[in-house]
């Protein structure tokens, strides 16, 4: 995720970290190309037909209120993905809280939050697709069964498992092992619902029919321009390619929240905060906040 001081107007036209310039310019150039080629045919070669300025712009509009609901859609995929894991901070803290009230024995405690982290960062790893990463070595500690854990479930089952024990020896009564069970079920429920967003992207016909009609209309354009902007048709081409292939990059860029990359969300980040509201209870060193990296927190 992006995090920097707003700049001012001029220096924010020429910024390009965090722009899809770069990424759709082979596009504009494609298509500012075809629009200066249909230019000089169609005044030294061969005239060309020409099209109807009103015709193209009810084209237009049909396209912008596409783009608009699929980008849409795709931002409230972002957004719905950082009310998940914002869900999971609460429930992270909370149950920090919960396990002094209900988990009488230190060692229990210690375990069943070094699980809680440990989750966290399993969770993290499995939305980037990092599946051969593995957790701080310092939440593992010297125990055998945390340094195994692969996935998030198979963290939240080993936090299950210290309930089943404190149970049997007595350092948890009932409502305490409820209350504790159904907090990691709601952690259970968040995982899921990021699973969920991570897994089913937009249908493919909507990028499709985009796509298609993006481009239809780009190189539609210019027969519409060239009667009226003559010369300077291709800068009015670029400009209009700009609009709706950006708007379609960016479409692209909301729909992948999990994303490792700038736009992505700062699940590292994430991840810090819940160490940093559980560090005290377990033992550790409290870390520090991860900050932004040349603006990018990761």
């Amino acid at each position: 995720m992006i995090l920097r001081d707003p700049p001012n107007h001029l220096k924010l036209f020429f910024v390009m970290q965090g722009s899809i310039v770069p990424r759709i310019a082979p596009l504009i150039g494609a298509v500012t190309g075809f629009s200066l080629l249909v230019v000089l045919l169609d005044r030294y070669v061969i005239p060309l037909p020409h099209i109807s300025l009103a015709a193209t712009g009810v084209f237009g509009v049909a396209l912008s209120l596409f783009l608009g609901f699929r980008n849409n859609a795709a931002y409230e995929r972002w957004w719905e993905a950082r009310k998940l894991w914002g869900g999971l901070v609460a429930d992270m803290r909370s149950l920090g809280r919960e396990s002094e009230l209900f988990l009488t024995d230190a060692a229990h405690r210690s375990r069943f939050l070094r699980c809680a982290v440990l989750f966290a960062h399993l969770h993290r790893l499995a939305l980037r697709g990092h599946l051969d990463g593995k957790p701080p070595e310092i939440w593992t500690g010297d125990d055998p069964e945390l340094k195994i854990l692969a996935s998030p479930c198979a963290a939240l089952d080993a936090a299950g498992r210290v309930l089943c024990e404190a149970t049997e020896t007595g350092h948890v009564d009932g409502f305490g092992r409820r209350a504790l069970s159904e907090r990691l079920a709601s952690i259970s429920l968040a995982q899921a619902g990021c699973e969920r967003i991570r897994t089913t992207p937009l249908p493919f016909v909507y990028s499709l029919l985009v796509l298609r009609t993006t481009w239809l209309y780009c190189l539609a354009v210019p027969f519409a321009l060239i009667e009226g902007t003559g010369i300077i048709a291709p800068v009015f081409a670029a400009v209009i390619a700009y609009v709706f292939f950006g708007l379609a990059a960016v479409t692209e860029e909301l729909e992948h929240p999990f994303a490792d990359r700038a736009h992505g969300l700062p699940l590292a980040a994430m991840t810090r905060t819940i160490e940093i509201a559980l560090a005290e209870r377990v033992g550790e060193p409290v870390p520090e906040p991860l900050r932004p990296s040349h603006g990018v927190l990761l």
